[in-house]
């Protein structure tokens, strides 16, 4: 397996990022427990909310037929998403 970093960029609606966000949550949770998602988390500054998402997984189609599957994609919140092969250099995650 090989990890992938995931920037989403979501559309700057709080209201409806905040509605929705306890169903997105619950389903990132899932993919944790699953063994696929190994952190993630906001990124910093309400300007422009980001996340950064990094999995363990075979391939970025592989990763984005899971991220497919988010609540917050289907609400469509989800302005930009970027999936890229990450190799750490120093440090672990695991």
């Amino acid at each position: 397996m090989a990890f992938f970093a995931v920037i989403y960029r979501y559309r700057p609606d709080e209201d409806a990022l905040a509605e929705h966000r306890p169903a997105h949550r619950a389903f990132l949770r899932s993919l944790y427990q699953a063994g696929k998602l190994v952190v993630s988390g906001p990124l910093g500054g309400d300007a422009d909310p980001a996340a950064l998402l990094v999995f363990d997984g075979g391939s970025a189609d592989e990763i984005a037929a899971l991220l497919d599957k988010d609540p917050f994609r289907d609400q469509g919140l989800i302005a930009e998403r970027e999936i890229r092969p990450w190799t750490i250099a120093t440090g672990s995650l695991r």
